[in-house]
């Protein structure tokens, strides 16, 4: 009798949970722009957000720690004079910022740790190459100061941000609308999808197409394409018959797909999201309720479903977070900031454990905020693998783990020698000691509040004299 093997693995018991009402962020009124991007960046210290802004364009950028309703008057960053397409974060610094719009322009911006209580409107670089709206922007993963971004002008433009200079233009690889852009895991390799069906992998120092598939995916609509840490690439698109897809390719053998899946028959562009560190693919659609997530293995069938987190609300864009953002104490692999019409919800995606130990197999060493690269480095020729950290020092053991050891044991006490006493008494040299010392701590915190009540009135003195004009 033969019976069903059930495939082995980690992962297979990833569910998502959404954050309660009090841990969201309420009243942001999220941007109506009709433009395929994900309309949120996020790292450990901020999460960023394309708002509605009236005579230009701009974005929120909220502390992660800071949830709940968020005031109407909030400072924001607007200099664009056309609305924000597209924001990234930069790897290698989590106070700088980088956005395309469609005023043709590539902003870059310094956040401050603690935000100010004005408006940011100077940027720190303004980058100009484009004649048409930009609206694709990608840091380099390794490279300090690398920037990419591709416009509606079919150019791919690499800058030095560091200063302001294009390094690369790549002006004639694409004949029409490019879809994304994506890097290898070094930075060695870009991948595009463009209107024209081709998905095309492209060595930007040489200004070059490696290769290219045409009729990646049959249908009208628009494809995504991303590189995997082993360098084959995962796109996702549209049949013929209006199907959503998704495929698994080897750039060395690109005729035909490693797997194809065909998933539904709904409109929305599906936006691939990718954790190297579990190999997880999570696929979230424009306009659905639900975020599907798939883990890719070495043997076939390659691409392994392994569930869905479905909710009520429609999602108008997707912001994810970082490896070095997450909550390790509580196994958690992804976390998602789901835009609504109104507010953006965090959503957790965790690994049931029993154990509260650090787990090791589920947070290998991760790419931390150290460049490997400079841009002049990168430039010449050299490619390296990202700085690897370690994410055991963000693990906080919870509290019912932590063991309370007394001062003294209390099985060594001896039965008294003397007579029975009653417990409630205790020795007269001891409670004089104390008692003394106690009135003297009493005595010295007396004096240094007279000493600053004093220092107070004299203050306010001063100030009442500065206000009337007297001083």
């Amino acid at each position: 009798m033969s019976r069903r093997v059930v495939r082995q693995s980690k992962f297979r018991h990833v569910f998502g949970q959404a954050m309660k009402a009090d841990q969201c962020y309420e009243d942001i009124r999220v941007s109506k722009v009709t433009w395929d991007s994900s309309f949120c960046a996020v790292n450990p210290k901020f999460v960023a957000i394309i708002v509605e802004s009236g005579g230009g364009g701009a974005f929120l950028v909220l502390q992660v720690a800071k949830t709940g309703r968020v005031d109407k008057n909030h400072p924001l960053v607007c200099g664009h004079t056309a609305p924000v397409l597209d924001i990234d974060w930069c790897p290698h610094n989590d106070n700088v910022i980088a956005s395309g719009s469609e005023d043709c322009t590539v902003m870059v911006w310094q956040i401050p740790d603690h935000l100010t209580l004005r408006s940011i409107t100077d940027p720190i670089v303004v980058l100009e190459g484009h004649s048409k709206r930009v609206g694709i922007i990608s840091w380099h993963p390794t490279a300090r100061n690398v920037l990419l971004s591709a416009g509606s002008d079919n150019l791919i433009i690499i800058w030095n941000v560091g200063t302001g200079d294009p390094l690369i233009t790549l002006d004639e690889l694409h004949t029409d609308l490019i879809y994304n852009v994506c890097w290898n895991h070094n930075g060695s390799l870009i991948c595009t999808t463009s209107k024209d069906k081709r998905v095309r992998i492209i060595d930007p120092r040489e200004q070059c197409i490696v290769i290219e598939k045409e009729k990646a995916h049959e249908g009208a609509r628009p494809m995504r394409a991303i590189f995997l840490a082993d360098g084959k690439v995962f796109t996702t698109g549209f049949s013929k018959m209006s199907e959503r897809q998704l495929a698994l390719w080897d750039p060395k053998n690109f005729d035909e797909p490693m797997a194809l899946q065909e998933m539904d028959t709904s409109n929305g562009v599906l936006l691939p999201f990718y954790d190297a560190d579990s190999s997880i693919v999570y696929l979230c659609g424009k306009g659905d309720s639900s975020i599907r997530y798939f883990e890719i293995t070495p043997e076939c069938p390659y691409v392994h479903y392994i569930s869905t987190f479905s909710s009520k609300e429609p999602q108008r864009g997707m912001g994810f977070m970082t490896r070095r953002g997450l909550d390790v104490s509580r196994c958690e692999i992804a976390r998602f900031f789901k835009l609504h019409e109104r507010k953006c919800e965090p959503i957790t995606m965790t690994v049931p454990r029993k154990s509260d130990l650090f787990q090791d197999d589920l947070y290998p060493d991760t790419p931390g905020p150290e460049p490997a690269l400079d841009a002049e480095e990168w430039m010449g020729g050299k490619n390296a693998n990202a700085v690897l950290v370690s994410l055991r020092g963000s693990y906080i053991p919870p509290k019912n783990r932590e063991l309370k050891l007394a001062k003294r044991n209390l099985l060594d006490n001896k039965p008294p020698l003397g007579p029975r006493r009653s417990y409630s008494t205790c020795e007269s040299n001891f409670s004089r000691v104390t008692l003394e010392e106690l009135l003297d701590e009493v005595k010295s915190l007396k004096v240094i509040v007279q000493s600053q009540e004093r220092r107070i009135s004299e203050l306010e003195n001063k100030l009442s004299k500065f206000t009337n004009g007297t001083a």
